[in-house]
């Protein structure tokens, strides 16, 4: 009786399955869910007569997958209600829009595949999915962001896998076991059980082994985590901006500071260029460590290139800049507008609230007296898979500054942890995660939260990082683009099989 309703209802049982789809991300992890949901998607799509029609249920699927798995992002524009507020029901709409077109070839080639075995049929629906995932991670600059084998992030066990065929190898892994199910449903008993087989027992064996490999303890380099999280509605203001600043200032300086190596602080915590002002360049050593660094997110301004950077700052503890990272891949209507002067008259006041950040140099090597030589990414670029390091001339760990103050108690702070355990799991690396507010943790080369503060919360925390600030991992080797190759040759496999019994 429910699958007939659905059939009888097609488009709006397709994006409700798309919504219920996404609570298989971070932090709800309702895997069930989602495979539920494909399922049903599939079955609606195998009685559609068209590839217009099979396109179409892959958009309204994809279109109620994306709204809700982005709908955090809104949120940003109630931090200026009165400004932006009227924009809020089109940023919620607006992903499902345009992401919902990356459902549209799986489902046109699932279609496409109507007659054939049902292995074939889930093989080639899986390698068309995950070959969207890649384009989705660098068409318009790209944005990766909850990939399909995020959803395994639950357990440290699943995950490991990552190391091997990375997030594109976890995504293909869940598209094939959602297949399973779809087996099971067409009484194709032998394969689902099959197939189950095939990718569960050596995914637990081999995360298991992975996680039970011995540590070799921790190093002497203790980091010390600072997250005031301050309200993202007083972050920028004017009169607010000094206070910010000591409210760093004094969480940094509680007890223990002495043995500190870093202090960590969250992207732009410092909220404007320290070059012009001695006095605040003197304030800020208080929360420097006498033997140690602060890292911090700083404004930046270049007066000779006059260019403005988003930008991280190693300082010593005379307030001189040693070293410093100048964000690469920034955010697109958030730090900068493209084509911002073709835009009609009436929003060029809102391009005016969004500064036009200059990009600075990729997987730059950070380099400092009595510290291993680091690298550095700033918010939204560790979800970028083969992009968070130079694998011909890797760092030994990473330092990741972040702010999800904008997006308040929503799923997008914890997806983006999701995001950072798997480049520390595939890359083999420690990073070190500091946000204004969201989730401060520092990661271990496995995926492994070593210590945290959590969303919302206010305090510091002191971790010291793991002996082996480094693994290297066999994804490491060979990097993401081989996997998309083999999605290519299964998928040219298929068509070229179904020409070969046609003839």
């Amino acid at each position: 009786m429910f699958y007939s309703l659905c059939m009888k209802h097609q488009k709006k049982a397709l994006v409700l399955a798309g919504i219920s789809g996404a609570l298989g991300f971070a932090p709800t992890y309702a895997l069930p869910v989602f495979i539920f949901a494909l399922v049903l998607a599939l079955l609606i799509c195998d009685d559609l007569k068209t590839y217009f029609k099979a396109g179409l249920a892959g958009y309204l699927f994809g279109f109620g997958f994306f709204c809700a798995g982005f709908y955090w992002i809104s949120n940003a524009l109630l931090v200026d209600v009165k400004t932006f507020g009227w924009l809020y029901g089109v940023a919620l709409l607006a992903p499902g829009v345009f992401f919902g077109l990356f459902f549209v070839p799986p489902f046109v080639f699932w279609h496409y595949l109507k007659n054939r075995r049902v292995f074939e049929k889930i093989l080639g629906f899986a390698s068309v999915c995950v070959l969207m995932e890649y384009v989705r991670s660098f068409l318009l600059t790209g944005f990766p962001w909850n990939m399909l084998g995020s959803m395994f992030a639950f357990s440290d066990v699943l995950l490991q896998t990552a190391s091997v065929i990375g997030t594109y190898g976890l995504s293909f892994l869940l598209l094939m076991v959602s297949g399973a199910c779809y087996a099971f449903v067409k009484k194709e008993y032998k394969l689902a059980v099959f197939v189950l087989f095939l990718i569960s027992v050596p995914v637990f064996i081999f995360g298991m082994w992975r996680l039970r490999l011995q540590d070799d303890g921790v190093s002497g380099l203790k980091v010390r985590l600072v997250q005031p999280s301050i309200p993202q509605n007083l972050k920028w203001d004017e009169n607010t901006i000094e206070n910010n600043l000591k409210t760093y200032i004094d969480m940094s300086r509680q007890k223990g500071l002495e043995d500190v190596s870093m202090v960590v602080w969250g992207e732009t915590a410092v909220a404007f260029d320290l070059q012009n002002s001695i006095y605040y360049q003197r304030l800020i050593t208080q929360a420097v460590p006498q033997n140690g660094y602060l890292i911090t997110g700083i404004l930046r301004h270049d007066k000779i290139n006059q260019a403005l950077y988003n930008s991280l700052s190693v300082m010593d503890n005379n307030g001189i800049e040693q070293a410093f990272y100048d964000k690469n891949h920034l955010v697109p209507f958030g730090e900068y507008i493209p084509f911002r002067k073709y835009l009609p008259k009436q929003f060029r006041p809102i391009a005016n609230q969004i500064a036009d950040f200059s990009t600075g140099e990729k997987y730059k090597i950070l380099k400092v007296k009595g510290l291993p030589d680091f690298g550095a990414l700033i918010c939204y670029e560790i979800i970028f898979p083969d992009e968070a390091v130079n694998r011909k001339n890797k760092p030994n760990f990473l330092v990741l500054v972040s702010n999800d103050g904008w997006y308040g108690q929503s799923f997008g702070p914890y997806q983006h942890l999701v995001a950072a355990r798997l480049r520390a799991i595939e890359e083999g690396i420690t990073i070190i995660r500091s946000a204004n507010n969201g989730i401060s943790a520092v990661i271990g080369p496995k995926g492994q939260i070593l210590g945290q503060i959590g969303l919302n919360e206010i305090g510091i925390k002191d971790i010291y990082l793991p002996k082996n600030l480094t693994k290297q991992t066999i994804y490491a080797l060979f990097g993401g683009l081989n996997f998309q190759i083999l999605m290519i040759l299964i998928i040219a496999g298929l068509l070229f099989n179904k020409k070969r019994s046609k003839k």
